[in-house]
């Protein structure tokens, strides 16, 4: 059965867009231009445990609890290195104020293959399309610096919504954007509860990119599924 499509909605991260590296070696080379030494790894598994204590205790970027996006990640980065035995407070502050800077930029993102062709295609086709994603206000400058942005008529983030996928509202606010019904939306994301069973619990279809060989996770129909974000176009096809 054809799907009568209006919107697409889109995940960024790991779905358009990825990082160049991991954040350990990202943050660890940083730290090294301020004379810094933190091992990598370290790093990484630092970030990993204060990112989830982070998220837990001031959720989506402690929007309600009277914290900036900003004060939150500057807080997060120095978390993580002081846990990986950084002291210097001094040059903690400028590594972060650089970081948070640094992560708007292409520098750091990669687009995933297919990225700008299939959105493209999708324009072309006539759709309507809109990003929905738990992002912080940089979204916009990381989306024009990737040369992505000028495919989509909205950018709303989690911050600006107020509430975080896989909340059904931030779907009834990109509804409302995209002026369609959820029968005639679609949303793609990689991630199975907060965008796949997410967008379908608010009515809408929505299609989930997993990898070969990512094998693991709920039982998803093969028709939902994108090996690559190329597969979507068979999918949708007006």
């Amino acid at each position: 059965a054809m799907l009568r499509l209006r919107l697409l909605t889109w995940d960024v991260k790991d779905t358009l867009l990825r990082l160049r590296q991991p954040v350990g070696q990202g943050y660890a080379a940083e730290a090294r231009a301020q004379g810094l030494q933190v091992q990598p790894e370290a790093l990484g598994r630092a970030f990993r445990e204060v990112y989830g204590a982070q998220s837990r205790r001031f959720p989506n970027y402690g929007h309600g609890q009277g914290l900036s996006s900003r004060q939150w990640w500057l807080d997060l980065i120095k978390q993580s290195f002081r846990l990986s035995g950084v002291q210097d407070e001094a040059a903690l502050t400028k590594v972060a104020e650089k970081l948070y800077r640094d992560y708007s930029s292409s520098d750091n993102w990669e687009m995933l293959p297919g990225a700008a062709e299939t959105l493209s295609r999708c324009r072309q086709l006539g759709f309507r399309m809109g990003v929905v994603s738990n992002f912080d206000n940089r979204l916009e400058v990381i989306l024009s610096q990737c040369n992505l942005r000028q495919h989509f008529e909205f950018v709303l983030t989690s911050e600006a919504a107020g509430f975080a996928k896989p909340d059904g509202r931030i779907f009834e606010q990109a509804l409302r954007l995209g002026g369609a019904r959820p029968e005639q939306a679609a949303h793609i994301g990689d991630d199975y509860s907060r965008d796949y069973r997410a967008a379908r619990a608010a009515g809408m279809h929505s299609f989930l990119l997993r990898a070969a060989g990512q094998g693991q996770g709920p039982e998803v129909p093969p028709e939902h599924v994108l090996p690559t974000l190329g597969h979507l176009l068979d999918r949708i096809e007006k």
